[in-house]
């Protein structure tokens, strides 16, 4: 049985009393909600925190306010369950409660929040391991080694974002709202990531993700699809997300096309959404666009199924996930 290192268990009434904790903790603390990613690392020893902050039971963490003709503010202590069963995130932002209900196991969407989803550590087959397997290997640079074992010459760690809401984030333009004992800062949530396995986020470490918002959602559809070996529980192998607005006669005004789990941060396909805007959807367009997306996606041996399959099944995707948007 793995066992949880020791720890201190710290377990704030506030939002403001938490930000205090963590700034005076500093790099020894590490945050906790639903806890359903973070205690198996723990497990593991991929995190050795000495100070966990409970922030699960906060009240201004679980709020969803406003509504999609206004945008819609959504507390990152909103459970995935909850997100995914409301029905004006269904029909508003499809694309969003299609990927929260595909999260895991309904036991761990129970517990699982979006702020943790939306900042879920990157995954690789060579990291997300026992201690004792990854020691008998030889460790690597993302947790007590020195080379990339998936790229042993790279200088950089090649880890995944196998987050599911955050491509479909990127794709409806929501933006973030960070807090800290110095304050408090909103911005799109695109640049809440970078292409870096190892740190992966941009916010700061005394940094507490507080609410999440969606612009309204008139005129706007969105769709996310996702490939994984088995119908539940995995993590995603690739996860597609669009979302268009269209005029009546389904000419495309604006379109967001963007994929998840192929790099270290959701990758935006801005050329591929490009040869949308002005089009009406068509066999040929579909085939075009999603063979332009397809180019940004160099899958390396670093999750599930071979480089080869994984590759060859992203146009795939793409053209499956279009194809909602011509039929309906």
């Amino acid at each position: 049985m793995l066992r949880l290192p020791p720890f201190r268990y710290l377990a704030p009434s506030t939002l403001a009393e938490a930000a205090h904790m963590l700034s005076e903790e500093g790099e020894q603390a590490m945050l906790v909600a639903g806890g359903t990613d973070l205690f198996p690392n723990m497990k593991r020893r991929q995190f050795t925190p000495q100070v966990l902050i409970g922030i699960g039971n906060l009240p201004e963490l679980s709020p969803i306010t406003g509504s999609p003709e206004s945008g819609m503010h959504i507390g990152a202590g909103v459970t995935l369950a909850r997100l995914s069963e409301r029905s004006d995130i269904q029909s508003a932002y499809s694309a969003l409660a299609s990927a929260a209900s595909s999260v895991s196991t309904p036991q761990l969407r129970a517990m699982g929040t979006l702020g943790g989803n939306i900042l879920l550590d990157t995954r690789c087959n060579y990291y997300n391991q026992s201690e004792f397997w990854r020691h008998s290997i030889g460790y690597c640079m993302k947790k007590d080694g020195e080379i990339c074992l998936v790229a042993p010459g790279s200088p950089r760690c090649w880890a995944i974002s196998s987050a599911d809401t955050a491509p479909v984030l990127l794709s409806l333009k929501a933006q973030v709202r960070l807090v800290s004992a110095r304050g408090e800062r909103m911005l799109p949530i695109q640049e809440l990531y970078r292409d870096d396995g190892m740190h992966p986020y941009t916010h700061e470490p005394d940094e507490i993700l507080r609410e999440i918002y969606l612009p309204p959602a008139e005129g706007w559809k969105s769709t996310y699809l996702k490939l994984r070996r088995r119908g539940s529980f995995d993590f995603p192998l690739l996860g597609v997300a669009i979302a268009l607005r269209q005029e009546h006669d389904g000419t495309i005004q604006e379109a967001r096309i963007v994929l998840g789990a192929v790099a270290s941060y959701p990758i935006v396909a801005e050329k591929a959404a490009a040869l949308l805007h002005g089009q009406r959807l068509s066999v040929n367009l579909i085939e075009h666009v999603a063979q332009e997306a397809t180019r940004l996606a160099k899958p390396l041996d670093n999750a599930d199924l071979t480089i080869n399959y994984r590759k060859q099944v992203t146009p795939v995707y793409i053209r499956r996930a279009l194809n909602q948007f011509l039929t309906e």
